[in-house]
């Protein structure tokens, strides 16, 4: 490039070229983050049924906890088996695929059945969408380089909480005026033409590794060379004769053992135990032990979504901001995140000490919201550990061995409301609280992925 054509470039003006991209990179942001406003929606929508589908089907607390920890049976499987498979093949097509089949899932239940119907019907709608977030992540990141990740990041997670602000009154809604089984189809097909727009609009960019991309060298703007040739997948392959890179060499097992890794890990299997809560229990706790109406608790669930939503977006600018003035991410990532989450289960352990339900709601929106925003964090941090070549696979094992909490959460506070009655709700939150304190303190203390890149020799 020349010198002029570099000064233009350090002047901020873009080719025609460069804004297209630009565009096309927001385009898919965009879907993305719908994406995964689909993805929590169907999360969620047992929960905001959970009072009617229990006596329609006759459920107790503890067979309708089961039923929702089916959802994440085969989530994880899924997640690891998808993410490794992702490293090769077109995202596009993977995603596609997901959101078909979420609109099969939801299908059966929707005809009609019992608890095997439901558990069946969750268990195949967890496999579908248990790889959603970390691949939706690593196609989102394929548009940027590394460090104009931080705000697309942010938004794709950010569509976990929309989805289910948005979902949540008209869900109610339906289920009050219609029937749970209503909700269903409409979410089957509010997945089928989410599929039919990614058809035309979705892609993969060229962002595939933290510098440059695969087959391509870096420019001052972030794009790629056209050095590589075209697979038949689409992506961009490296040269015939050009060296392996560093990162293709390095086993999966010295990335997960990396104190980074196994922190970020912990830390998000806290936040994830608290999202798990919110998803399945929080509108009963509204309604049955709080004494909400069902319309008022399919409102004011939406509340720790919404502060989730504020402190996602504030850390993601404050990660950002210290970033730009050269503070490792050791702190703008970890610290940041770290401190968010520990604060959020230190508000949780509050609900006990305070009386009334205006205040415990409070407590739960701000305690929950605050520790809900650590997903981008951790996906952020892994893509930045991992070599270009692992980080799909090390944001799905990450995200497999996380969402093991949504298999052991709903299980366990279904079978402690039934021991405990209402009690059983708060004492779920104490455990949370607890459990977010020290995910908190793990990701302030040991994340650090400058320094485990170095140990790793990437």
């Amino acid at each position: 490039m020349s010198a002029a054509g570099t000064t233009s470039r350090q002047l901020g003006d873009a080719t025609p070229e460069d804004r297209s991209t630009r565009s096309r990179a927001w385009t898919v942001t965009g879907l993305l983050v719908v994406f995964m406003m689909i993805n929590f929606a169907d999360k969620s929508v047992l929960g905001l049924a959970a009072d009617e589908i229990r006596a329609d089907l006759s459920l107790s607390a503890t067979q309708f906890g089961l039923a929702n920890s089916a959802f994440f049976l085969l989530f994880s499987v899924a997640a690891v088996v998808v993410g490794m498979y992702a490293d090769k093949v077109r995202p596009t097509t993977v995603i596609l695929i997901m959101a078909l089949l979420w609109s099969v899932a939801q299908v059966p239940p929707a005809v009609g059945g019992g608890l095997a119907v439901l558990i069946g019907s969750r268990i195949v709608l967890g496999a579908a969408e248990g790889p959603a977030f970390p691949v939706a992540q690593h196609a989102t990141f394929s548009w940027f380089p590394d460090h104009r990740r931080n705000l697309p990041g942010a938004l794709v997670t950010l569509g976990i909480t929309l989805g289910v602000i948005t979902a949540a009154p008209g869900l109610t809604w339906i289920i009050d005026h219609h029937h749970w089984r209503t909700a269903l189809w409409v979410l089957a097909a509010v997945g089928l033409l989410w599929a039919v727009a990614w058809y035309f609009l979705g892609g993969t960019g060229t962002h595939r590794t933290a510098d440059a991309p695969p087959g391509g060298t870096a420019t001052p703007t972030g794009t790629a060379t056209p050095t590589g040739t075209a697979t038949p997948t689409g992506d961009t392959a490296t040269p015939t004769g050009a060296p392996e890179s560093a990162g293709t060499r390095v086993p999966y097992r010295r990335i997960f053992s990396t104190p980074t890794w196994l922190a970020v890990t912990a830390a998000y299997f806290t936040c994830y135990w608290g999202v798990a809560l919110m998803l399945v229990w929080l509108p009963s706790y509204l309604h049955n032990g709080l004494g909400y109406s069902s319309a008022q608790a399919g409102r004011l669930v939406v509340l720790p979504w919404v502060m989730g939503a504020v402190v996602l977006l504030t850390q993601a600018g404050v990660t950002g901001w210290l970033m730009r003035r050269g503070v490792s991410t050791r702190w703008a990532r970890g610290g940041v995140g770290g401190a968010a989450l520990g604060l959020g289960g230190l508000v949780c352990l509050g609900v006990p000490l305070v009386d009334g339900a205006g205040a415990k709601t409070a407590l739960l929106a701000v305690g929950l919201g605050l520790a809900g925003s650590y997903a981008a964090v951790a996906a952020t941090t892994v893509s930045e550990l991992a070599p270009p070549a692992r980080a799909s696979g090390a944001l799905g094992v990450m995200n497999a061995v996380v969402t093991t909490a949504g298999l052991a959460a709903p299980a366990l506070v279904g079978v402690m409301v039934d021991k405990q009655g209402t009690d059983g709700y708060q004492n779920a939150v104490v455990i949370t609280g607890a459990m977010l304190l020290v995910g908190g303190l793990l990701s302030a203390t040991l994340v650090d992925p400058s320094r485990d890149r170095a140990r790793l020799g990437t």
